[in-house]
């Protein structure tokens, strides 16, 4: 396992990070592991080295944290692992159940604590930008979670560029913690993120996090999964042409190289510049393997080239695009345009 500082930060990190949204009760969707199915993924994650764990409040309603924290608590030392869990998504159906209101950020770091069975987690992450509440009263409700010794960073993710400028300037204006992490959404058919935001995580000294490196499995060829059949996310981000292509093209790669697509995918995001650490949400140990694999697998330039010859740019993939994202293909003209050519 390769481990690097997070941005500017002293904290070190493993390269790969275990994601756990598919850990918690299959009540909430139907490709979700329960207990004694995350187990060995999570067993076999800290056995090759991982000491980065990612969770939400949000995964499972709350059973997430509540599995995987036992989990961790049975196999690991607390001290020797890097535990970020995240805030902003519903958890009910009352007032104040989401959002980042200083209420429900003090209420939020308290029911995930409770439901960890833990002391504090080592980063306390944004899960968007909220543009409902003021910027300022998010980031002063995390400072004072930092200084009560609850998290010992903070972190965000999934926002636009300018959203997390104005995050880092009410940091500085007050002389509050700034994130330490941004985490955001990369692969080699999504990479509109790396136009400003990585570039900014760079000029900024923030640790970048990757997740979706597999494109919700387009890329590891294996539209069929479970979630893919159950997840109507995975058609509307990635059920483009180019798409389609760029997972032909990784597909052609990992042939010539005898090895699984995955395997490929995820070098490519591991070698992009300014990326820290790769989210991995395995379904089983040997999933795990093939992103294991990649930390020591490096493409020619002529494998870039194939890999990214199809790409191109595309609405960006946040909370604040869903259901409104132009698909990277041709549309029909308007019927007056049609009108129009005919005369």
């Amino acid at each position: 396992m390769e481990y690097v500082r997070l941005g500017q930060s002293g904290l070190k990190v493993s390269r790969l990070c275990l994601g756990t949204m598919n850990m918690g009760t299959p009540q909430w969707k139907p490709w979700i592991f329960d207990k004694a199915q995350s187990e060995p993924i999570v067993r076999h994650a800290l056995d090759a080295g991982v000491n980065f764990i990612d969770l939400a409040d949000f995964y499972s309603t709350g059973a997430g944290e509540e599995v995987v924290g036992r989990i961790l608590k049975r196999l690991t030392r607390r001290e020797e692992i890097i535990v970020t869990t995240k805030v902003g998504y519903d958890m009910g159906a009352y007032q104040n159940a989401g959002g980042h209101s200083r209420k429900h950020i003090m209420d939020g770091i308290d029911g995930s604590l409770k439901r960890l069975g833990m002391e504090y987690v080592d980063i306390y992450m944004l899960h968007f930008f909220d543009v409902n509440t003021p910027v300022e009263e998010t980031m002063g409700a995390l400072n004072d979670i930092v200084r009560m010794g609850k998290a010992r960073y903070i972190g965000v993710s999934t926002m636009h560029t300018w959203q997390f400028a104005k995050i880092m300037q009410v940091c500085e204006r007050n002389g509050w913690h700034r994130p330490i992490n941004m985490q955001l959404q990369l692969n080699a058919a999504y990479r509109e993120e790396e136009r400003e935001m990585i570039p900014y995580c760079i000029d900024q000294g923030v640790g970048v996090s990757v997740f979706s490196p597999l494109a919700r499995g387009l890329l590891s060829s294996d539209p069929q999964s479970n979630r893919n059949q159950t997840d109507f996310f995975t058609a509307q981000m990635y059920g483009d042409t180019a798409s389609r292509e760029i997972a032909a093209s990784v597909a052609r790669v990992a042939r010539a190289r005898g090895v699984s697509p995955a395997q490929i995918a995820q070098a490519w995001v591991l070698a992009r510049e300014g990326v820290s650490s790769m989210l991995v949400g395995a379904d089983s140990p040997a999933q795990f393997d093939s992103a294991l694999a990649a930390l020591g697998t490096h493409l020619s330039e002529d494998e870039l080239y194939e890999i990214g010859r199809n790409y191109t740019p595309c609405d960006l993939i946040n909370d604040y695009t869903a259901g409104k994202r132009v698909p990277r293909e041709p549309r029909a003209p308007k019927t007056f345009i049609e009108e129009e050519r005919a005369a």
